[in-house]
């Protein structure tokens, strides 16, 4: 079992938002993705000239994209984008062959779920294909509805309004992100 420390951090891994600065580390996750977990990212063969361009145009899209990042390169990642600019988003996640089935989806998902509450959506919808079993069984988890349309699954679900606690929780793994990526930095300037 990975050792813990925080909310967000496990081993020599930390989860924190993604910025600008981030393209490209976004960019290379996406490339190393294996062909299976592009197409179940993207319900799609995604070649490596549409991932460039995805990781180009992400990042100005208003989206919030929380990265699991281990030994500073970004292995996983959980994307919550507007779908009507009010009250309704998508989220999407993206998983590195190596690090699927370790709980990180499930760390993704809270967050992605805490910032979707603290954005006032009302309405979140994760897409996969119906091959997908692993997303579906994390959005069942999370009691998302599962309905097969057009030879996908789609997940509704509904998150609760912020509160106090949920808008000092995302903060506070806001704050422990930034921590956590100045002793990374400093940790490589030493190396």
């Amino acid at each position: 079992m990975p050792h813990r420390i925080g909310p967000h951090r496990t081993g020599n891994g930390l989860i924190r938002k993604l910025d600008a600065s981030d393209q490209a580390q976004f960019r290379d996750h996406l490339l190393r993705l294996s062909p299976d977990a592009r197409r179940s990212r993207f319900a799609m063969t995604a070649n490596d000239a549409f991932l460039r361009s995805y990781a180009e145009t992400s990042m100005a899209l208003g989206s919030v994209i929380h990265g699991f990042f281990e030994d500073g390169i970004l292995r996983a990642v959980a994307e919550l984008r507007t779908v009507d600019g009010i009250t309704t988003a998508e989220a999407a996640f993206s998983v590195e062959d190596a690090w699927q089935n370790s709980g990180l989806g499930t760390k993704l998902m809270e967050l992605t779920l805490i910032a979707a509450r603290n954005r006032g959506y009302r309405h979140i919808y994760v897409n996969c294909l119906s091959t997908n079993r692993a997303m579906q069984l994390l959005a069942r988890k999370f009691e998302a509805e599962l309905t097969f349309e057009a030879g996908d699954v789609v997940g509704r679900l509904e998150p609760a309004s912020f509160s106090f606690f949920s808008l000092f929780r995302e903060a506070m793994n806001d704050g422990f992100g930034v921590a956590g990526s100045l002793l990374e930095a400093g940790r490589k300037r030493l190396a």
